[in-house]
This record gives C-alpha cells, sequence and structure tokens, in this order.
C-alpha cells in the first residue's frame, strides 16, 4: 500500500506551529527567528517532508531554474569538450545565486518547439545563428533571455566574441607562412547559397577570412581555397579531411572553425599517414583543453569559453530579478591567437 505524502499540516501540527510558520521556513525564511526556523526544518526532516515542486511553482510563480536552449541534440552537444567548459561557467553562476539548470535540445529539430515545454525563469541562447521565430517566441512568453554566439538583436543581453578578428588572425597567420592553397571547414548550417547567405557567427568568422585573405590578393572564390560546412563533431572533421585531401588539388592548410572539427582532421591525417604540418597545417577555433595535448598541439584562437557561461548567467539572473527591466547588457569578449605545433610553412614545391 501507497504511504501517504506527508503535507505541510502534518508538519505545522508536530511542530505546534502555524501552517503558515512552516510556509515561511520554506519559503521566507527571514521573517522566522532562528530557533523556530531549525525546529520546524528538524520536524520537517525527522517526518520526511519535501515540497511539492509543482505546487511551488503554482505558488510563487518562480522555478528557481535557468534554461539553455541548446542549438544541437544532447548527444552531440555532450560529445564536444567546449560545451563542458561552457557549462562550467553557467553553472558557477547557478551555485552562487541557488539555481538549478535545465538543457533544452531541439525537440524535433527544431529549437522553437522546446521553448514551450522548459519550466524555466530565464534561458540562454546559445548558437542561434538567425532568428526562424524564438526571440519571438520568448519575447511572447514574456520570459527573460541571453543569447550567446547569435545574431544580435536590438534590446536583448547578448554575450559573444570578436570572431572575426580571431579567425582573421589564424588565417593571416597561415599566409605569412606562405599558405596559398586553404580549406576551410566550417560548422554546418543548413542554408542555402553558402556563405553569402550566413548570418551571426559563422558569418562573423568567414568575414574575417576574407579579410585576411584579402590582404594577399586572394578571395573566398580563388583557386585554392574552398568551404566546406560539416558537422561540429570530431566525425565532421575527419569526412571534412578526406575530402579536401582527395581532391585534385590539395590544400596545405585546414582551418577549422572549431577545435572539435580540427582534432577529427588531425586524427585523419594521421590515419592517412600525412604529416602535420609538414605536409598540411590544420588549425582550431576555441582552445580547449584538449587542443595543447592534441600530438600536434593544435595552433588555435583561444576564446574565453567558461567566462561567457559565467557572463551569460550573471545577465539572465540580474533579468529575472529586475522582472525582465534591466538595461540590457551587450558583452563582447575579445580572443587570443596560440601557435603550437601543428602550423608551419607549406611544403617545398
Amino acid at each position: 500500500m501507497r504511504a501517504r505524502r506527508v503535507t505541510m499540516q502534518d508538519v505545522a501540527d508536530a511542530a505546534q506551529v502555524s501552517k503558515t510558520a512552516v510556509s515561511l521556513a520554506f519559503n521566507d525564511s527571514s521573517r522566522l527567528s532562528d530557533a523556530t526556523l531549525r525546529h520546524i526544518l528538524d520536524i520537517a526532516s525527522e517526518l520526511g517532508y519535501a515540497q511539492d515542486p509543482a505546487a511551488r511553482m503554482l505558488r510563487t510563480r518562480r522555478t528557481n531554474s535557468l534554461g539553455l536552449l541548446l542549438p544541437q541534440q544532447l548527444d552531440k552537444v555532450l560529445e564536444n569538450p567546449y560545451y563542458t567548459q561552457f557549462l562550467q561557467g553557467i553553472g558557477r553562476t547557478c551555485h552562487q545565486e541557488g539555481f538549478t539548470l535545465l538543457l533544452a535540445p531541439p525537440l524535433r529539430g527544431s529549437m522553437l518547439k522546446s521553448i514551450p515545454y522548459a519550466a524555466v525563469d530565464g534561458f540562454i541562447v546559445s548558437g542561434l545563428e538567425f532568428d526562424r521565430g524564438e526571440v519571438s517566441a520568448l519575447r511572447q512568453r514574456a520570459i527573460p533571455f541571453v543569447l550567446v554566439d547569435s545574431e544580435p538583436q536590438e534590446g536583448v543581453p547578448s554575450v559573444e566574441i570578436d570572431e572575426s578578428e580571431g579567425m582573421r588572425e589564424v588565417v593571416a597567420h597561415l599566409l605569412d607562412l606562405g599558405h596559398r592553397r586553404i580549406g576551410f571547414l566550417a560548422l554546418e548550417t543548413g542554408i542555402e547559397g553558402g556563405p553569402s547567405q550566413w548570418h551571426g557567427p559563422m558569418k562573423r568568422r568567414i568575414e574575417g577570412a576574407r579579410t585576411a585573405l584579402e590582404t594577399a590578393g586572394l578571395d573566398l572564390e580563388s583557386e585554392g581555397i574552398r568551404v566546406l560546412e560539416v558537422p561540429c563533431t570530431r566525425e565532421g572533421g575527419v569526412a571534412g579531411f578526406r575530402e579536401l585531401w582527395g581532391a585534385d588539388e590539395r590544400p596545405t592548410a585546414l582551418v577549422a572553425f572549431s577545435d572539435i572539427i580540427a582534432l577529427g582532421a588531425l586524427d585523419a591525417a594521421r590515419a592517412a599517414g600525412v604529416g602535420v604540418p609538414t605536409q598540411l597545417s590544420i588549425t582550431g577555433f576555441d582552445d580547449l583543453s584538449s587542443a595543447a595535448l592534441a600530438r600536434p598541439s593544435l595552433t588555435t584562437v583561444r576564446q574565453p569559453i567558461e567566462s561567457k557561461g559565467r557572463l551569460a548567467a550573471e545577465f539572465l539572473v540580474e533579468s529575472i530579478a529586475a522582472g525582465g527591466t534591466s538595461r540590457p547588457h551587450q558583452q563582447q569578449l575579445h580572443t587570443t591567437l596560440l601557435v603550437r605545433e601543428s602550423s608551419g610553412p607549406p611544403p617545398a614545391v
């Protein structure tokens, strides 16, 4: 037979206090003396009382939970160490401010469809390259949100990095080494029409590459320059390497738009017996912890991933506390080029 759930009234009777006092102990303890609070909590613990979270949410209209709206399915997200660092930053703020975190991956392939099903006080929206209705849906729900690595929106808090400058620096580094046949392994966008139609972070990164190429009299359509979209996974890097290395005119350098793609390309180059950097230079973007440990160590662009997550969560908590009326912070963080062993001069012809 199922045991009866211990209620707030049971705790009040056992502690010989009012039901209101028990409610205050769990929801506004500052209004009780320390002795009364300890007494009620001790009795509640002895009886095994736990608040009904659904009832509490209905009463307070708060969940004390932040939502992270993700651009990929959870299995792909958890494969990428980038999100480990990003979540660490969010987690620090959640711990400090007393929030839990709910991960909201796309529902049936759509970030938009996930929004109504997440019981949270606000959203961190990650990697929204362009608005497919998500921003409108969040505004209609009247819920605070912060955009990260997304297309900026007027009046919406955001955290992003100077992606154009980071990509310009790494491409300029390869051009200075003498590379003129460069393959770009970009994150899959699902947008037809190529780089000219990209939005958000991908547009900013390819524009940085374009700016660097122009200094050498090249552009994205020049002979020897190729742009290939691949999934943001290690397998995507493997597939990208195989396609570009199998072309009639092989690149002398690969510029991956993320470290996880670059590490996959390194795996594939090693398996094919291709020397890095003697035959092919490979660069990344992120500076994951595994980038420095790779063999050869990966030349990459460092972005402050953990700080990005922490700031996004801080901005969201501030917006929640202000009822969505706080001044929207729009923060851009800087990147740093880290030259390691995976980049060198092109092979002599």
